[in-house]
């Protein structure tokens, strides 16, 4: 048996809407100690893929910079990302409602809630789910998949997501973080989140792979200073991996940072689109009001080039609606 986990992030080079840190933990039945690192893609083939193009109309679990279709095509940017978060988390969980379910209500499912504040009028209306599928789609996709898990002897324990939005980026950034800090600060919570969903199954070590950003390399020391009390062992630290046995309050766990893991690790994978998928539908909210309060104004993704002109075509309603740019606009 293993507890096999991944956490990546979405959003954090934009200069509007939430970074978000997304997590999946699995647990893997037939995993024998000693096995080679599991391939998930391979486990789960009857019902997954890697590819968004697939003649046997397989999900598609893969880095969300590739399933992210462009705002100009055909099809709905989300429907890649939207038919593999939604199918997951229906097949963990049958008794979820697609037909009365909107975002408001996935997002407090995986912990992700919106400042939804006088302040930040912009998140304050729901949108339905699915948007890009109906969700008898979405049904039989996830009905698909979960014969796949079955079959595999594997299960999705949770899925969860952390968001930070620009007003709390820019409050902690002023207080003396660096953006830096506070990504890893959600990475630490959902490893602290992997290791409760793991103390509740049983006494197997957890595998946790975290998406590695920057060129950092060396991570005990941040371990120690985050996990007090806690003892850590080096397994091995290079360009592309840095591994390392924790054992703390909840147990022993190994945790890596690995580049590119999204490639080599399907939890990590999924964790990948969760977030990316979580932060769409907040760009969703965030696009809809100020297109309501601008005519012809075009929606923004939020990366820095195009939000200053969407910053610049919605200036003359932030005076009108007395916002407050420090709570719409990262500073870093």
């Amino acid at each position: 048996m293993l507890i096999y986990a991944g956490i990546d992030e979405a959003g954090y080079g934009p200069m509007l809407g939430p970074l978000c840190v997304g997590m999946s933990v699995f647990l893997l039945e037939n995993h024998q100690e000693g096995d080679p690192p599991p391939n998930l893609w391979e486990q789960l083939d009857e019902g997954v893929c890697s590819s968004p193009r697939d003649k046997r109309r397989r999900i598609a679990v893969a880095d969300s910079k590739r399933l992210k279709g462009a705002r100009s095509s055909k099809s709905h940017p989300l429907r890649h990302l939207e038919r593999g978060v939604l199918a997951f988390a229906c097949a963990s969980d049958p008794s979820l409602e697609l037909e009365t379910m909107d975002d408001d209500s996935f997002f407090g499912r995986l912990g992700a809630q919106l400042p939804t504040s006088v302040g930040t009028p912009w998140y304050e209306s729901n949108t339905s789910l699915p948007v890009s599928y109906d969700a008898d789609m979405i049904s039989i996709a996830a009905a698909r998949l979960r014969t796949a898990l079955d079959h595999a002897g594997v299960r999705l324990l949770d899925l969860g997501c952390i968001s930070i939005d620009a007003g709390e980026l820019n409050s902690r950034l002023a207080g003396g973080a660096n953006k830096a800090s506070i990504n890893q600060d959600a990475v630490l919570k959902m490893i602290s989140r992997a290791q409760r969903v793991a103390s509740e199954v049983g006494t197997c070590v957890p595998r946790i792979v975290v998406d590695r950003q920057g060129g950092r390399m060396y991570y005990r020391e941040w371990l120690t200073s985050c996990i007090p009390d806690s003892k850590i062992r080096i397994l091995g630290e290079n360009d592309h991996i840095s591994r390392y046995e924790v054992q703390d309050d909840y147990g022993a766990f190994v945790v890596s940072f690995e580049t590119g893991s999204e490639t080599r690790h399907l939890p990590v994978a999924l964790s990948s689109m969760t977030a990316k998928y979580i932060r769409e539908l907040a760009m969703i909210r965030l696009n809809r009001f100020f297109m309501e309060h601008v005519p012809e104004l075009q929606p923004t993704a939020g990366y820095v080039q195009d939000g200053r002109r969407f910053i610049n075509d919605v200036k003359p309603i932030f005076q009108t609606l007395e916002l407050k740019p420090n709570l719409l606009i990262r500073t870093a």
